[in-house]
């Protein structure tokens, strides 16, 4: 084929003409209307299909490069032409032989990278043996009581050469004691490891709920282990600040960005408040993101995210360039997971990790695409490896440095990301801060009220999710899921517990105890220190979170609930206002409405999905009590009762009801209500409603129902209950 000479003249093209265009696209605009194309995200951001130079002339970052103020385009100047970003796999389940197995494997198989995942109890400050843990130990994570697990967990994994990212804030002090005893007995010095411990207390109050304290002392915690780290383990990242949990709460991606850089504001403020200059410790400060399916926000929110970061550390005063560099991990979306048609999350999890790279990230976690259904198997995991694996090795990404740099769209995106989640900031700081912001409950609300939202969108069908509430098929074919013997883990647990308790010189472990205690009373002193020294002499998880209860208590979370948000989203989807009718009827029969109370047994905080039932409840009419989290199924039952409750509706996430499920069945008939029906939601295996249908359960509402079905369901249940 003949070429055209080098000098041939360029050909002639039209000159951008908007208006002409406009005329064009109008033809095949719905109506008309070309402003119909546009797209209205739920950050309240205008997406246009066409972008020009326009939308970026007036935009100051699109000149910048990698590795240079504001570092919009990246931390390092190279990124990931040089070297890819970290594989890690955020795993830990059962005991820590089985999850040492695990990590061992996945670094043999191409993980770069541990990531600890703690049960519950772990997480809230429970030794396996406390009465109130009895289902959750190692269920959804690993059961840490001691050194001595801890040593067990890291076997044969040199934590000299091994970076380790520990996902930990309520159990915070103990956790992080614990792998630095257990690296010294491996021989490896403090200032040989590195790693990132999450030590983010704040979002905990907002929506993950695995806290212990209040926020006050809470944040006294955080501010000790920044002092200690920073003097003595220099490669290790102190604190990883956390949007993910908040999405997966339901935050939009503006609300996500905004929330996790005041949180990151508010840590540099209790920093520099024990006199530390802000160079000597933002350089280890590191973020940690939520990747979903809002492929071109994602990668907008992680540009703009290092954008406002060089601004905010700017005004702290930070002249070091790694102070002012905002550096993430990313984690692919659990909810976005879903139960029906599974394999589908393969997709998924794989345009989320694009969407992660594409937006620079530093590390990356892929879920597996049985999550939404139980903890991840060998096989699931491997494969959420391998599309890391196959992104690095085959697709030529990494290739190119912020490959998204230039483009109209993404640039202005940036921008207006940028603006959205710095108005909420101001927002925020006029406040008084993101401490205050928790305290008032006003953060927490406004991602309930997206949460509730979303859902609406998606159970009257505005939001597609394919195989769900579209696409879906006839039949669903059962997977293989992995089981945990809860009973098994916790009998072995308490055992050790037992051993470590004989074989230690009690005397010093409580002196050990009481310095911590006395530490708390007085402010004097570092608690990461003091429970370093506890932890060396064999004091429990459990013990050392207890020193410290003794003064600070046990942080209760109020129950309130936004009104009105569902029902304004659904809006007038078919059968809505039909069901509405039908509790009223009811109410009249009844002569008060339809009563049911939202539970949440054992030590999960995760409460999305309780929140949004509740609300959209509510909104149909039912009168709706929340019960307070971390209720043993004794409490449950006292209160469902105490309250003339017509239904219990349980709400679980962590792998749990098979234990505490039937626990509140037997103890409404114990005393003396099993008139009240129960009925769980939640992820919750196919393989397993049978048994929940054999222990009594009126309803199960896997991840996807939507929440009028389930509604009409259990209205059913409790006109036959009632004999209405």
């Amino acid at each position: 084929m003949r070429q055209a000479p080098a000098n041939a003249a360029e050909p002639e093209f039209a000159s951008a003409d908007l208006n002409a265009w406009a005329k064009a696209a109008a033809k095949s605009a719905p109506g008309g209307d070309v402003q119909a194309l546009n797209w209205i995200t739920p950050d309240g951001i205008t997406v246009k299909p066409l972008y020009t130079a326009q939308d970026t002339e007036h935009l100051r970052h699109t000149n910048t490069l990698p590795g240079f103020e504001p570092y919009l385009r990246g931390p390092q100047a190279t990124m990931y032409a040089v070297r890819p970003w970290t594989i890690r796999q955020y795993a830990g389940f059962s005991t820590a032989e089985e999850s040492n197995a695990f990590y061992r494997k996945a670094l043999a198989a191409g993980g770069q990278g541990v990531s600890v995942a703690f049960d519950l109890a772990t997480h809230r400050g429970y030794d396996s043996d406390h009465p109130r843990v009895t289902g959750d130990v190692g269920k959804a994570g690993v059961a840490i009581d001691s050194v001595e697990d801890m040593k067990i967990l890291f076997d044969q994994i040199p934590l000299d050469k091994v970076s380790v990212s520990m996902t930990m804030n309520g159990a915070v002090l103990p956790v992080l004691a614990g792998y630095v005893v257990a690296a010294e007995e491996q021989g490896v010095r403090q200032d040989q490891l590195s790693g990132t411990i999450q030590n983010d207390i704040l979002k905990e109050f907002m929506v993950r709920n695995t806290y212990i304290y209040p926020p006050k002392p809470s944040m006294r915690i955080i501010g000790d282990i920044i002092e200690y780290t920073s003097a003595n383990m220099p490669k290790f990242n102190s604190i990883s600040i956390s949007g993910y949990h908040m999405q997966e709460a339901g935050a939009n991606q503006a609300l996500e960005l905004a929330f996790t850089l005041a949180d990151g504001k508010e840590y540099v403020k209790t920093a520099t408040a024990k006199g530390m200059d802000v160079d000597a410790f933002a350089g280890r400060l590191s973020f940690f993101w939520a990747i979903g399916m809002n492929f071109y926000l994602e990668i907008a929110k992680m540009r703009a995210a290092r954008l406002l970061w060089c601004r905010i550390m700017k005004e702290f005063g930070a002249k070091s360039p790694k102070s002012l560099m905002l550096r993430t991990h990313c984690q692919t979306s659990g909810w976005s997971l879903t139960e029906q048609d599974p394999y589908n999350n393969v997709v998924r999890t794989t345009v989320e990790a694009m969407a992660a790279v594409f937006g620079g990230t530093q590390s990356l976690h892929t879920n597996s695409f049985d999550e939404a259904i139980a903890l991840p198997t060998e096989f699931s995991s491997r494969i959420a490896r391998n599309t890391q694996l196959i992104i690095q090795e085959e697709t030529h990404i990494p290739s190119v440095i912020d490959p998204w740099a230039g483009s109209y769209m993404m640039e202005k995106l940036t921008q207006d990301m940028a603006d959205a989640a710095w108005a909420i900031i101001e927002e925020v700081e006029a406040m008084g801060g993101m401490t205050q912001a928790v305290d008032s409950g006003w953060a927490k609300l406004k991602i309930e009220a997206a949460a509730a939202e979303k859902q609406a969108r998606i159970d009257s069908g505005k939001d597609v999710i394919v195989g769900v509430n579209k696409y879906k098929l006839d039949k669903e074919d059962p997977i293989d899921i992995l089981e945990i013997d809860n009973v098994k883990v916790r009998d072995g647990q308490i055992e050790r517990l037992n051993k470590i308790k004989k074989e230690r010189d009690s005397a010093k472990v409580q002196q050990a105890l009481d310095a911590l205690t006395a530490a708390a009373e007085s402010g004097e002193g570092n608690l990461l220190d003091l429970s370093i020294q506890a932890v060396r002499l064999r004091a429990t998880g459990g013990e050392v979170s207890d020193a410290l209860e003794k003064v600070y208590g046990r942080h209760r979370a109020d129950t309130q609930k936004v009104t009105g948000v569902y029902a304004a989203a659904y809006d007038s989807a078919e059968g809505w206002d039909k069901l509405k009718s039908e509790i009223n009827t009811m109410a009249d029969q009844l002569g008060r409405r339809p009563r049911v109370m939202i539970a949440k047994l054992g030590q999960d905080g995760h409460d999305r999905g309780a929140k949004v039932v509740a609300t959209a409840f509510a909104d149909l009419g039912f009168d709706v009590d929340m019960g307070p989290l971390f209720q043993t199924p004794e409490e449950c039952a006292r209160q469902a009762i105490e309250n003339d409750v017509h239904a219990v509706g349980v709400s679980t996430l962590a792998a749990g009801h098979k234990t505490l499920v039937p626990a509140i069945i037997a103890e409404l008939k114990k005393q003396g209500a099993d008139d009240i029906i129960v009925f769980v939601g939640g992820v919750i295996p196919a393989q397993d409603y049978d048994f929940l249908y054999e222990a009594g359960v009126k309803g199960v509402y896997g991840p996807g129902t939507p929440i009028p079905a389930s509604a009409k369901h259990v209205l059913e249940q409790i006109r036959q209950a009632t004999g209405i």
